[in-house]
């Protein structure tokens, strides 16, 4: 279950935006920010969703009722939602993985012009047909239940580790690869006083360790008793982000090795520019370059397939709650995600809207888990949900000011982005699919939550008409009569 949860984790988010953020956010100094938030924000959300989770034994909705009462239920409704939405576009994007590992294998690139393979690529049929094959191998892990996404975890994760590891090695022993590191971990103490990358490494760390997601609250429904929340969620958050280094020692070290001239042009490619346009012409200069290349897509399409997983078996819980059986709950999540999914594939308009919306939305379901937990009692959350009888790590009052912190800092990274996505003319952005606007966001979210709102008698009935102790028997053989907590 530890490494399903890391898979979850561990995302392309590692391994192309992380590289990309912190060699355009200073290199070292961006990292001393980027640590500091993973403690006053991943780690935080990560225990709570492990407690609430594990405490609960409810997908997102039956546990914000369990927490907060029937009045609440929207809000994680919201939480289920704002995931369900990302993974209708990650499956795109894991489509993209598997198709550029194949064109590895066949040796349609690297190309004569940088580019050329992706741009006709992208937003073509040939992007939907990945995009549905990318689906199909979600739904076929989750479809086995438990034991599906345990065995896939058992084969994809320590895969995932040691192709990391042997492209981070292999670009350790490139010439020029120093330059690499020297930028990588080297901070000017002077640059944090620049409040942008404070605010860039809290965003990474809110986007690629999966805190607040959702995700993690899931797979706890599945833990066994005894097994300690804090513990693991330490290990989650650590071991997330130290697939993120080796990411960034892998792109760095070969960036500044093979274009040295170029690398202010090539990190600040962007995410999909990064990875589908640099990526085939920096391991063209490097020797048996071919075979890397393929370690590397082949790496990034697993990354992309644990998380995808994660979030097919976040909506199918959702619809399990609601009283739908799990065979059919998988079929209609398999079906919604082919069918929204289809947008994303085929227009990357449409594809940068909604990562820019629902990666945005994140921030608001943080925001959420928090206020959940202090409306609850914060103190009185802590010793009844994560330092039980069964915690090997007890966790003091330094957690009940993170969680006060988090809701401070879902905030102030919401009013961020929002205020820079303006423009000139606030009156301009407000359009419904633009990619990067004030505009689609409020009128996304206005539909969605009204929406919720308006539904949360009607899920709430039904999660509690539907409700049960364990989620299958082979979780009820490790319960304890301590461990059914429920909201007083």
């Amino acid at each position: 279950m530890l490494l399903a949860m890391l898979g979850m984790a561990v995302g392309t988010g590692n391994i192309w935006r992380f590289p990309r953020i912190a060699a355009t956010n200073g290199g070292g100094s961006f990292l001393v920010a980027w640590v500091v938030f993973l403690l006053l924000w991943s780690v935080p959300l990560l225990i709570l969703e492990f407690a609430m989770g594990k405490g609960t034994r409810r997908g997102a909705v039956g546990a914000f009722v369990k927490t907060l009462g029937p009045k609440f239920g929207w809000m994680g409704a919201w939480v289920a939602f704002c995931a369900t939405a990302i993974m209708f576009y990650y499956s795109v994007v894991m489509g993209w993985t598997l198709r550029f590992f194949w064109a590895t294998v066949t040796r349609e690139i690297p190309t004569e012009v940088p580019g050329a393979f992706w741009e006709s690529f992208a937003g073509s049929p040939s992007a939907l047909l990945t995009h549905t094959l990318a689906v199909g191998m979600a739904i076929f892990v989750v479809a086995f239940g438990v034991k599906g996404i345990e065995t896939a975890a058992r084969i994809l994760i320590p895969s995932l580790l040691v192709l990391v590891v042997v492209l981070a090695i292999k670009a350790l022993t490139l010439p020029g690869a120093s330059n690499g590191l020297a930028f990588l971990f080297t901070p000017d103490l002077a640059e944090l006083a620049n409040w942008e990358i404070w605010v860039q490494a809290l965003t990474q760390n809110a986007w690629d360790t999966g805190a607040g997601w959702g995700l993690v609250l899931t797979y706890a429904i599945y833990m066994r008793a005894r097994e300690d929340t804090a513990l693991n969620a330490f290990v989650i958050g650590f071991g997330n982000n130290s697939m993120s280094l080796l990411a960034g020692i892998m792109v760095l070290c070969t960036v500044f090795s093979v274009m040295p001239d170029a690398a202010s042009e090539i990190v600040g490619a962007g995410n999909e520019g990064l990875t589908f346009i640099w990526v085939p012409q920096l391991f063209a200069g490097i020797p048996a370059g071919q075979f890397f290349m393929g370690l590397f897509f082949l790496a990034l399409a697993f990354a992309a397939w644990t998380s995808l997983v994660a979030m097919v078996e976040l909506a199918s819980r959702l619809l399990m709650d609601l009283g739908v059986a799990r065979g059919k709950a998988i079929a209609i999540v398999g079906i919604a995600g082919l069918t929204f999914g289809t947008p994303s594939a085929l227009n990357m308009d449409i594809f940068y809207n909604q990562d820019w919306v629902w990666g945005l939305g994140l921030m608001l379901s943080g925001f959420f888990f928090a206020v959940a937990v202090l409306r609850y009692g914060v103190t009185e959350w802590r010793e009844t949900f994560i330092n039980h009888m069964h915690s090997d790590v007890r966790i003091g009052p330094w957690w009940d000011w993170a969680i006060r912190l988090v809701v401070v800092q879902a905030v102030v990274l919401m009013g961020w982005w929002l205020w820079g996505a303006q423009g000139d003319d606030w009156r301009a952005t407000w359009t419904l699919f633009s990619p990067y606007n004030v505009g689609s966001v409020l009128i996304q979210f206005g539909i969605v939550l009204v929406a919720l709102l308006a539904l949360n008698k009607r899920m709430v009935k039904a999660v509690l008409a539907h409700e049960v102790t364990r989620p299958d028997a082979r979780a009820r053989d490790h319960v304890g009569p301590d461990e059914d907590f429920h909201a007083p």
